[in-house]
């Protein structure tokens, strides 16, 4: 009875940890979404799911909030987890209103992804990297996070790459194979605030204390 007790003492820090990662990853999902289809960035088929119209998802694109949901699980539980064992922390002490602005800094990048206008796609590509990586130096500056964050763009751009050719859905004028050459961008700097939202959350449930350098 009291290994019973010891292992779900154990188990519902993270239970509680998974479950909130899982729903932000859902709100990304949705603010991810109304960004690009309001601003005509990429296209859904139309059986609208009346409930969710409002942020351009359709019966037949459901499973995006589940997938992103599960997806922010992986990226959270990564990064605090990786900080544990590689011995790295990030050099920007985290907090709660360190995250927020981390947060509000995604969204600002998604919003100018969707919505400014530069003479070619090359240059909006350069403009969101560049403040992608911004966000890496202001809220990570480590090895393992940048890791993670190319590792998740290159998988979820990857993911899109085949959903688009499969026709689950389209990008309006694509310039990287069928997406567009800013999402890798969008998603490593989604990977980092995802990451360090895992960080925070593992160090607010008081798991291990991350290493000090």
């Amino acid at each position: 009875m009291t290994n019973v007790k010891s292992l779900r003492s154990a188990l519902v820090p993270w239970l509680r940890i998974v479950i909130a990662l899982f729903f932000i990853g859902v709100i990304f999902a949705l603010v991810l979404n109304v960004l690009q289809v309001q601003r005509n960035v990429a296209a859904f088929s139309r059986d609208v799911l009346s409930g969710l119209a409002l942020f351009g998802l359709s019966m037949s694109t459901w499973w995006m909030l589940p997938s992103y949901g599960t997806g922010a699980v992986l990226i959270g539980l990564a990064f605090p987890c990786a900080d544990h064992h590689l011995g790295e922390s990030p050099k920007i002490k985290n907090e709660w209103t360190s995250i927020m602005r981390c947060t509000a800094l995604w969204i600002g990048i998604n919003h100018a992804a969707a919505t400014l206008n530069f003479s070619t796609p090359a240059q909006l590509t350069f403009w969101v990297s560049a403040m992608s990586l911004c966000l890496w130096w202001l809220y990570d500056r480590t090895r393992t996070g940048l890791f993670l964050a190319m590792l998740s763009a290159v998988v979820a751009t990857g993911f899109n790459q085949i959903l688009v050719s499969n026709g689950v859905f389209s990008y309006n004028e694509p310039d990287l194979l069928s997406v567009k050459s800013w999402l890798p961008s969008i998603y490593f700097s989604g990977g980092l605030t995802i990451g360090n939202i895992g960080r925070q959350l593992v160090v607010y449930e008081d798991l291990y204390k991350p290493h000090q350098d």
